[in-house]
């Protein structure tokens, strides 16, 4: 997925020394970000008051919206390097292509992951023939430097490991979860999973201490280390839990986000992410000069151009304002 900003603002991002080693209780609310022709995200990262959690630098919650009389997701082709892109949906079909030619269609529960390393291009669309209900997130991962000018790659897991307790089921998108591992590739200690919570449930999560964790709400209401959090928002959590309780009245949808502090320092611009503001120069003119990234074939319209660049001299600012 793109970040269609008309003026994205370039982030330096990355650094554990912002990040606190005990626990906090940050709540987050979602910027409002129009994408493509009929989908309306809420932006929770990066965030004025937090760039990461762990290596997660990009979460965008979208929906429930009613697309049965509307085209849903049309996001055109568009570049990314040293990222991971995420697909993760509740509803709906997304049609992912990419300049590999990979061609797939993302399910609800099914994880959609691809690579940038060096360059790669795609396009996501919700397919002509699809249900009335669009509902999901779009997540970056950002690579370390040992991996991020690796080959490009798509992979699609259509079945993915669950963990079950009373009234909790989890699904393991990324990373490891109570002795559950995905087939999801990663480069640094992370973990990604998605919560389902029964009215009336109550539990306990397991948690890694040396981990930074975040918890969004796509659905329902939770109460998560004590804390209402409500469809949109996400709760920030800092280190040093071992566990983390939870609670629901009503049917919920969470997911949960988290990492070792990502110790690089990286920049963040519309669609790369980088090291220094040459190389997100650099990747811009390459992409507006038609090499580097490939074309994406199968999309009907033209590509996406690249915002103009920010003035003056990115200033670090580390992984909070």
């Amino acid at each position: 997925m793109s970040n269609l900003e008309t003026a994205p603002q370039a982030r330096v991002c990355g650094g554990r020394e912002d990040v606190s080693a005990e626990p906090v209780r940050q709540l987050l609310t979602g910027k409002q970000v129009p994408l493509g022709e009929s989908t309306v995200v809420r932006r929770l990262l990066p965030n004025l008051g937090r760039r990461m959690v762990g290596a997660w630098c990009f979460v965008d919650h979208y929906g429930p919206d009613d697309i049965e009389h509307e085209p849903g997701m049309q996001v055109a082709p568009h570049p990314h390097i040293g990222l991971q892109t995420v697909s993760w949906l509740h509803d709906g079909e997304v049609t992912h292509r990419d300049s590999l030619g990979s061609l797939a269609t993302v399910r609800p529960r099914e994880l959609g992951l691809m690579t940038a390393g060096r360059a790669i291009a795609h396009a996501e669309q919700s397919p002509a023939e699809h249900g009335p209900r669009l509902h999901g997130a779009q997540l970056w991962v950002a690579l370390p430097d040992s991996h991020r000018a690796a080959e490009p790659r798509f992979d699609h897991h259509p079945v993915l490991p669950e963990v079950t307790a009373p009234g909790v089921h989890a699904t393991v998108i990324l990373g490891e979860l109570d002795g559950a591992r995905s087939p999801g590739l990663v480069h640094t200690p992370l973990v990604g999973a998605d919560l389902t919570l029964a009215a009336g449930a109550s539990a306990r999560l397991p948690l890694e201490p040396d981990f930074e964790y975040a918890v969004l709400v796509m659905s329902g209401s939770a109460e998560v280390a004590g804390v209402r959090v409500e469809p949109g928002s996400m709760l920030y959590l800092g280190c040093g839990r071992r566990e983390l309780p939870l609670r629901a009245d009503v049917d919920s949808g969470l997911l949960l986000l988290g990492g070792e502090p990502f110790e690089e320092k990286l920049v963040m611009w519309w669609n790369f992410v980088g090291r220094s503001a040459d190389e997100i120069s650099q990747a811009r003119e390459d992409w507006m000069t038609g090499t580097r990234f490939g074309e994406v074939h199968g999309y009907d319209g033209a590509r996406l151009l690249a915002p103009e660049l920010p003035p003056g001299t990115l200033k670090p600012r580390g992984r909070v304002r």
